[in-house]
């Protein structure tokens, strides 16, 4: 389902003059919370990219539809089916519900644009089902289904490793691969900000790899890929550090109304640049 939106000052109206265009988001609250709206304790603080293209006099409405993200090799492992072992279940995937963790839009959609984040390869820890294969992330604690699909979960599921920058960057690169075999739709990435509140570290003799210095490495793998794909960056990493991370930071993933602002400004003339507004 597109979510569209025409921001007259008053209300949201339709007009048929004015000319669409569609964006396919697949990440998480990161391209959320910038492109279509961001809410804290429930009241809107940033209404999404139209906010700009509105100030801008484009003459155009953004047209968003998001899916969630759980991994690039998730992704490339979909079929457009969700498994019956898991259809069947009243799993609590919250913000991953299961259509969206197996879902092949990415591959179908016919998008203007089609805008991806890195945070889910950094971030995200999956697991593997033993027999079958498919991967799954299962965001709350176990104790939150019931005693037979916790018991279903730990027998049939084995951890998936994480994903260091060279499997994650040789994953999307196939992804867009096979975005473009149908579709001539820019291609954009967030990236990610490496600024992690509260990191202090001076000395890194003995320490294993930190969030920050994960972060980096994987900022850095998308501007290979970048050189090697044609694929748009939006340097998030650069507007936080560029207008202060104590200023836009909610905590080290989140982005408040401003920052959020800022990275759609920054989506906005990517967009005109490659011709597509």
């Amino acid at each position: 389902m597109w979510a569209t939106y025409r921001f007259t000052g008053k209300s949201l109206a339709k007009d048929d003059a004015v000319r669409r265009i569609n964006l396919f988001l697949k990440g998480n609250l990161d391209v959320r919370d910038s492109l279509h709206s961001l809410r804290l304790n429930g009241k809107l603080e940033w209404n999404g990219v139209n906010e700009i293209v509105r100030a801008q006099g484009r003459g155009v409405v953004v047209r968003v539809r998001h899916e969630t993200w759980t991994r690039s090799d998730a992704l490339l492992k979909a079929e457009g089916k969700v498994p019956d072992e898991v259809a069947h279940r009243a799993l609590a995937l919250t913000s991953f519900p299961a259509l969206s963790q197996f879902s092949r839009a990415t591959f179908e959609t016919d998008a203007d644009a089609i805008i991806f984040s890195i945070q889910a390869d950094i971030l995200n820890s999956l697991i593997r089902h033993k027999r079958d294969g498919y991967l799954l992330l299962y965001p709350g604690p176990l104790a939150h289904c019931s005693p037979a699909d916790r018991d279903w979960l730990i027998k049939a599921f084995e951890p998936a490793p994480a994903l260091d920058v060279e499997h994650s960057m040789a994953n999307l690169a196939e992804i867009i691969e096979r975005c473009r075999r149908d579709s001539d739709a820019p291609i954009l990435f967030y990236n990610v900000s490496s600024i992690v509140m509260g990191d202090f570290v001076h000395c890194y003799s003995g320490l294993e790899e930190t969030l920050s210095t994960r972060i980096k490495r994987f900022n850095l793998g998308l501007i290979d890929l970048s050189r090697a794909t044609g694929v748009s960056i939006v340097d998030v990493d650069t507007i936080v550090a560029s207008h202060g991370a104590n200023r836009l930071k909610i905590d080290t993933l989140h982005l408040n109304a401003e920052g959020c602002r800022l990275v759609a400004e920054e989506v906005v003339r990517i967009l005109a640049d490659l011709g597509c507004l």
